[in-house]
């Protein structure tokens, strides 16, 4: 910088400043912070005009509380990004198109697949238009489903499925994973999720080989941040990989919006619901970006349309984008090893109260059930009295626990000091 204006040194930059009024002395700063430690800090100040209190949550089950940074809002509400409406025309759409592009490229990185859409609605949605590509793929008429895929999920599949002309069978869990039935040949797709809702991690590369020895086609829900850490669901064996986009830069906003991501094997790329953003070269051999493929009822005739929403949610996508550029390949591994750490000494301090035992014992990433013995809803209200939300009500006795990094030590002996005298 100071080369750029021509100034030799600092000192030299303020040359004109009288020695008289310069500040000689050092100034007792506080180390710096994370932008999280931050906001964290101004909260606090600001809670000093407002009595309000902020709940401590460990809820999860399919949406969790990440931290989202500035950088996020700065750049989608640009004008740009917030208000155009679809791409329909490339050549002044080449700003979206890119993010789109983008987008593509970080899902197939994550899910280990070769193509990947500009997004869809949300991950029910992408688990039942998954299971619309296997009934037109193979013609079969049964999914078999993981319990351990999203209740959501699977009611919207269901419901679906009823259109489709499909039977949905449920297999039950043992000790928190999938263990499958023997497949015959009227089975469409096997439906897993990763982790599952239970938080377990499955081995999708046993799931996916039963699948196609049944010549079915093997379906993941997976959950984007874990894949930073473990095997990608593409390298397994997995033919689509679907799934909820929340925990990529997008808010807790009273339940949405959020966006689905969807990624498929080459095999079945036309198959795909959505829209494709591909790379082209122009007629002057400078490098573009279009709509690849339109699979949608709005562009080809209806009864060959792949699926009938007509709208992605490319500015969550792109918060999406953004979040997973903000982290860095290694950021998103040091996320991932921070909630497994973080997660595994919550399951044990919790696991050690009089009362309380593991509900699976499965190896976990962020997510973990306990079984208390009492009743969980009072167990609940308790907590919840002391500002804790200790998590999602699975059964009379059952309780499914969330850990994401905004949740410090402080917090988590928190949260078992509450259950303990809950139970006590």
């Amino acid at each position: 910088m100071l080369a750029t204006i021509g100034v030799g040194s600092v000192e030299d930059l303020f040359a004109d400043i009288p020695q008289t009024i310069r500040l000689n002395r050092s100034l007792a700063l506080d180390e710096g912070l994370s932008e999280q430690e931050v906001y964290g800090e101004l909260r606090g100040l600001a809670a000093k005009n407002v009595s309000t209190e902020d709940e401590v949550t460990f809820l999860g089950a399919g949406m969790y509380d990440h931290y989202i940074p500035a950088l996020i809002d700065s750049i989608i509400m640009r004008s740009e990004f917030l208000t155009p409406y679809t791409p329909y025309q490339p050549e002044i759409s080449q700003g979206g198109l890119q993010a789109m592009f983008e987008y593509q490229t970080a899902i197939c990185e994550l899910t280990g697949l070769p193509v990947s859409n500009a997004s869809v609605y949300e991950g029910p949605s992408a688990v039942a238009a998954a299971g619309y590509i296997a009934k037109h793929h193979n013609g079969r008429k049964r999914f078999v489903v993981s319990r351990g895929v999203h209740p959501h999920a699977i009611e919207t599949l269901q419901t679906l499925a009823v259109g489709y002309g499909m039977e949905v069978e449920i297999v039950e869990l043992t000790d928190g994973i999938t263990v499958l039935p023997q497949l015959d040949d009227q089975v469409s797709a096997v439906i897993v999720a990763q982790p599952n809702f239970l938080g377990a991690i499955e081995a999708l590369q046993e799931l996916s080989d039963a699948a196609h020895a049944a010549g079915a086609l093997a379906i993941c829900a997976a959950d984007p941040i874990p894949l930073g850490l473990l095997e990608a669901p593409g390298e397994q064996g997995i033919d689509i990989v679907v799934g909820e986009g929340q925990t990529l830069g997008n808010r807790l906003d009273f339940g949405g919006p959020s966006f689905g991501f969807f990624a498929v094997s080459q095999e079945l790329v036309r198959r795909m619901p959505g829209r494709i953003a591909g790379e082209t070269r122009d007629m002057d051999g400078k490098r573009g970006f279009v709509l690849t493929l339109q699979t949608r009822e709005q562009h080809i005739r209806r009864e060959k349309a792949t699926s009938n929403i007509c709208t992605s949610q490319a500015l969550n996508a792109l918060a999406g984008v953004i979040y997973l550029s903000w982290l860095g390949r290694r950021g998103l591994v040091e996320l991932g090893e921070l909630l497994v750490q973080k997660t595994a000494y919550a399951r044990e301090q919790l696991a050690s109260l009089a009362g309380v035992s593991l509900a699976h014992t499965q190896p976990v990433v962020r997510e973990f059930p306990i079984r208390i013995d009492g009743d969980v809803d009072k167990v609940i209200a308790h907590c919840k009295a002391k500002g804790i939300n200790p998590g999602y009500r699975l059964s009379d006795n059952e309780l499914l626990v969330a850990i994401t990094e905004q949740r410090s030590r402080a917090q988590i002996d928190s949260l078992v000091g509450a259950v303990k005298e809950a139970l006590a």
